[in-house]
């Protein structure tokens, strides 16, 4: 046994058996899917309302409040369709709807009456409707099919099938089956979609984004994390696309606001939609992401964001158009680089290699599960070998398209004129004028996030990493363009201000007002960059024979993984994470992240004060702040033991991303805050979850009402959401 372990377990132990006897209260791992909830004694942790008022498959719920918003969470406050949400989840609707003029990024917005809302430019929300296991189905179809990438092909044909089934039944849902273990269970989602979501109110970005980089990931935070929207419908109530006719969608449930938020060690939980967690995978999975996947990600978002920032000094509109891509970047590279020292901090990878040699150990000490298991922990080290392999090219194949705007034109105009091309030509017209707009809609998202001096930079750290892969690596594209002599970044910068010198591509008013003024412009148009990307998407359309037949391999494999460790373990697991619905639970706590120190719960608006005397940027705050402050202009907001109003707390809630602006709630189901972050520590949950350290964050409801009235005298929403002054 590893001593250090054991003595660390020792200590938690003696640690636990203390803390038990003052009434401390520990809480289960898991983000519980609906199906599992009524497994969870969430009266015995805490709740005091009845389990079928959180979730009520046969009735509304706390449930029906929630919705999918943008990639995050949000939650309706009202019966007029207002929701609250993250101010990061709003930020790129709020980015396309500023100019230099109204620069509603910075300044922040207010819509006083409903005509002055906005509409939030490319955000919709999902509301859950119902879900139905469908394994049995899907696991039987494969039941008798040996090679891997046809088990998965079929199995990923099948869950489009019964999702596109459910479709057909009921045309007002969207349907989606989601795998909630991987090559084990499968569940449908019917969801309503609501297409008309308009901006209501965003804080001041000095409010919002109070903090900024330096304080990401990081605790103790003083970030008023939160915006307003509202969800429109049709007259007939049902969704439809923006309209000034529509009206506000009626929700079966909205939440309760308490105004007298929360106390330390009060019960709390959530429900939301986490993205993606990773628990329930083998050590070498581990090592993959600690060795290529976080390393390179957060290297290459670092040396994109130097080099948007230092461009976004040119003027006002470049900054503005650059700024979700700087933000989303920065949130993934600081989470990545958390997750990585998380890793190495506890020693995950040393820590799964014992738990799955201890399966070995399992599976070849019984017999019937040899039978059955016995070649599973040799398959995975010889796939993950073979993974590793070529892992630098695959990230590169997976970046190319996302980190250089122009290549992402380009692959989405060759496909445009490959599946313009192959109809007959008594079609293309009518092919043409049925699809360009969705092909202009997609080169307008690419456009607006895009510079060319950026471009040229980022573009040129891609070509010269493909450069150094090793032989078995190569990437075909870029090998024809360094090919010719002379040094390997001489080439690389004589072929980058020769095809960006000559491509039109650059230029959105020559792309969507010539090129795709018919068929025949854009299939007589070609250029170098063209050239590139149909050579990129050549290779990477021979390669995937290869990696369909891994991924069947590791699907297989993953399901058996989860089988036999319920075997060894004598348990169940929760599903991880897979963006659906989900319940967490908790309470509110403080923790110490490092040896003789101790982490409160709550930070106040005295934080904001003393962060702002540094003189750090991310540290600024609106003059007002200070001024009621002085004044302890408080309203009903202080807490009483603070003397202050709480901004934001801790909670010990399993949380991931996606759960970004999911609402906490109280013991009887009410609104006290708004969840958007985890403490550095926290940011290894996708792969590992302990109390010790697993702390989230969230914005303390008493600050979003105190800065709603006090600063945006924003009462009218308030007396909407029934919080009385």
């Amino acid at each position: 046994m590893n001593k250090k372990i054991s003595s660390i377990t020792l200590l938690l132990a003696l640690s636990i058996g203390g803390l038990a006897l003052l009434g401390y209260k520990f809480r289960e791992e898991g983000m519980f899917p609906l199906s599992e909830i009524h497994k969870v004694d969430l009266k015995k942790a805490g709740l005091k309302i009845d389990p079928n008022e959180v979730y009520n498959p046969n009735g509304i719920s706390l449930v029906d409040a929630l919705v999918n918003v943008g990639g995050c969470t949000g939650s309706f406050v009202s019966d007029e369709g207002l929701i609250i949400t993250n101010h990061h989840c709003a930020f790129s609707a709020v980015q396309l709807a500023s100019t230099p003029e109204n620069d509603y990024l910075n300044n922040g917005f207010v819509a006083k009456s409903r005509e002055q809302e906005i509409e939030a430019k490319g955000l919709t929300c999902r509301i859950t409707e119902s879900y139905e296991d469908v394994s049995d189905k899907i696991l039987g179809a494969v039941a008798n099919i040996d090679n891997p990438a046809t088990r998965l092909q079929m199995i990923n044909n099948m869950m489009k099938n019964i999702a596109a089934e459910a479709e057909q039944k009921d045309p007002s849902i969207k349907a989606e089956v989601s795998e909630m273990f991987i090559g084990k269970t499968y569940v449908l989602f019917r969801y309503k979609t609501i297409q008309d979501v308009r901006l209501v109110y965003v804080p001041n970005r000095q409010i919002g984004e109070f903090g900024g980089e330096t304080d990401n990931w990081v605790w103790p935070r003083h970030t008023g994390d939160y915006s307003f929207m509202r969800a429109y419908v049709g007259k007939d109530g049902k969704p439809a696309k923006y309209s000034k006719d529509n009206v506000p969608f009626k929700p079966k449930k909205a939440l309760k606001v308490n105004a007298s938020g929360t106390n330390e060690e009060d019960f709390v939980f959530i429900l939301g939609y986490p993205g993606k967690t990773f628990r329930h995978r083998p050590a070498q999975f581990i090592d993959y992401q600690a060795k290529y996947v976080l390393p390179y990600t957060s290297d290459l978002f670092d040396f994109q964001n130097t080099t948007m920032e230092a461009v976004g000094k040119k003027d006002k509109a470049t900054a503005i158009r650059l700024a979700t891509r700087i933000k989303r970047n920065a949130n993934v590279m600081k989470n990545y680089r958390g997750k990585l020292a998380g890793i190495k901090g506890i020693d995950l990878v040393a820590q799964k290699q014992q738990e799955d040699a201890a399966l070995a150990e399992f599976i070849n000490g019984n017999v019937e599960v040899k039978a059955q298991y016995g070649n599973l922990m040799t398959d995975i080290d010889q796939l993950y070998k073979l993974i590793n392999s070529d892992a630098n090219r695959d990230l590169w194949f997976s970046q190319i398209y996302n980190s250089t705007s122009l290549v992402n034109v380009a692959k989405n105009i060759n496909g445009f004129k490959t599946a313009l091309n192959q109809q007959p030509a008594s079609q293309k017209q009518a092919f043409f004028d049925n699809n360009v707009s969705k092909l202009k809609q997609a080169l307008d998202n690419i456009y607006n996030a895009y510079d060319i001096d950026a471009d040229r930079r980022i573009f040129k750290r891609m070509l010269m990493d493909a450069v150094a892969f090793t032989p078995n690596q190569r990437v075909t594209a870029v090998d024809k363009i360094i090919s010719r002599g002379s040094s390997n970044e001489i080439m690389v910068d004589d072929y980058i201000n020769d095809t960006f010198g000559l491509t039109k591509l650059k230029d959105q008013n020559y792309v969507f007002n010539t090129l795709l003024k018919s068929p025949k412009s854009i299939s007589d148009y070609n250029d170098g960059l063209l050239l590139l990307e149909t050579a990129i998407a050549r290779q990477i359309a021979e390669i995937k024979p290869e990696k369909d037949r891994r991924d069947g391999v590791l699907n297989k494999l993953m399901g058996d993984y989860v089988n036999v460790k319920e075997k060894f373990l004598k348990k169940g697991f929760v599903p991880d994470a897979n963006s659906t619905l989900r319940l967490t639970y908790g309470y509110v706590r403080g923790y110490s992240p490092a040896d003789a120190t101790y982490m409160s719960p709550y930070t106040t608006i005295k934080g904001i004060l003393e962060k702002g005397a540094t003189g750090n940027p991310d540290f600024y705050y609106p003059n007002i702040i200070k001024e009621l402050w002085n004044k302890k202009d408080f309203g009903p907001f202080a807490k009483k033991e603070l003397n202050d109003v709480p901004v934001a707390f801790l909670y010990n809630m399993d949380t991931t991303g996606g759960n970004s602006g999911s609402p906490i709630m109280n013991a009887n189901g009410e609104l006290i805050g708004v969840n958007f972050d985890r403490a550095y520590g926290a940011t290894i949950n996708d792969y590992a979850w302990n109390e010790s350290y697993s702390r989230s964050i969230g914005v303390d409801i008493r600050y979003v009402l105190w800065a709603a009235s006090k600063i945006d005298k924003a009462d009218f929403l308030l007396k909407e959401m029934g919080v009385k002054l």
